[in-house]
């Protein structure tokens, strides 16, 4: 599963906390007071500090030199393999769009301003998720758990075996989550929670409010509070229609990656910095298909189609289609590049394309 993918929610654990107890299981997460203090003050006095305190190797910088030039190859294939900040023209319409990061890193606050005036000028802003729909989204959970919760029949202890589950509890016990939650947690929600290294979850990452966030409570103080490109009962659909054993093999393959999570982490962190994403998306690809067994080549096809393309497609029908003539769209970076990447498709509907520069 891809980094993007594991990412695709916000801010999950506080998610969790404030749902489970509906569940009838009041948990709140169990640290040491002095490293959760820690925790909180560092986060508090300097946001930017948890992501920049977790350091790690590049595991793309580690492959063999074959191994990389391969990748590039395949990456600077893609349309537009380059690039976080964008503008398609057509007519009189303009559409900005910024790739965004979920989780909040070093540079979250000067993307922010970066984005600002365009957030001001627009008549139209869109986010993956809007700030309400998220309440929206807990509020739902908090009514229905099984949204993301096994409410009924075997859970992940029953459903993993008694080694992949030991395997499991400790590597989301290293993540600060208890074995009660975990136990309950649906499988591919289970999965995407492994996608964030321990280090960045012991740090605050999944409580610090990410750029999507900021952007959704920016826009809700101008006139143009922002919109959600989907529904979210949309994605949700589209997981709780992946077959069970399929889940609980994402969850196996997963644990079975030979490489370091906070690596794979930071990988992924300072590439999108660098504005690498097609690289990124193409190690998250080789990574899978090289650990994923002998049908990992369908399996990723399979999600990509999911979880990238069919929503690209969604989301460039919507852009394409909407009256205002100014609009700003922020959306996972990972949506961008690509033949079904958000851009090429704007292209596709005859928009030109330009990549506008970042802030060094």
């Amino acid at each position: 599963m891809s980094q993007h993918v594991k990412e695709e929610f916000c801010r999950p654990r506080l998610l969790l906390e404030r749902c489970l107890p509906t569940y009838g299981q009041p948990m709140p997460f169990q640290r040491g007071p002095m490293l959760r203090n820690l925790t909180f003050l560092l986060v508090a006095l300097w946001p930017g500090l948890a992501s920049a305190l977790c350091q790690g190797q590049d595991l793309i910088d580690a492959m063999s030199p074959q191994e990389r030039v391969a990748l590039q190859e395949d990456a600077d294939a893609m349309p537009y393999p380059v690039g976080l900040y964008w503008q398609a023209t057509r007519g009189d319409q303009t559409i900005t769009m910024f790739g965004t990061y979920h989780f909040r890193h070093a540079q979250t606050d000067a993307h922010l301003e970066l984005v600002r005036p365009d957030i001001d000028a627009a008549d139209a802003v869109f986010l993956e998720m809007s700030n309400a729909e998220q309440a929206n989204f807990q509020s739902a959970v908090a009514r229905d758990p099984k949204i993301m919760f096994i409410t009924q029949g075997p859970t992940l202890p029953d459903l993993l075996g008694e080694q992949d589950w030991s395997k499991f509890k400790s590597e989301m016990a290293e993540r600060g989550f208890p074995g009660v939650m975990s136990a309950k947690l649906k499988p591919l929600w289970a999965a995407m929670m492994l996608g964030i290294g321990p280090c960045e979850a012991q740090n605050g990452a999944m409580e610090a409010e990410g750029i999507d966030a900021l952007i959704g409570a920016y826009a809700d103080g101008t006139d143009t509070p922002s919109q959600s490109l989907e529904d979210f009962t949309t994605v949700l659909s589209m997981l709780d229609d992946q077959p069970m054993e399929e889940q609980i093999e994402m969850i196996r393959l997963t644990l079975d990656i030979p490489l370091d999570a906070d690596d794979m982490s930071y990988t992924i962190r300072e590439r999108y910095l660098s504005e690498e994403i097609a690289l990124t998306w193409q190690f998250a690809k080789a990574t899978s298909l090289k650990y994923g067994g002998p049908t990992a080549e369908a399996d990723f096809a399979q999600l990509e189609e999911v979880i990238l393309t069919a929503r690209n497609k969604a989301w460039v029908d919507l852009l394409s289609e909407l009256e205002e003539t100014n609009v700003f769209a922020a959306f996972g970076a990972g949506h961008l590049p690509g033949d079904f990447g958000v851009l090429y498709l704007l292209e596709q509907e005859g928009y030109e394309i330009t990549r506008l520069s970042m802030p060094q």
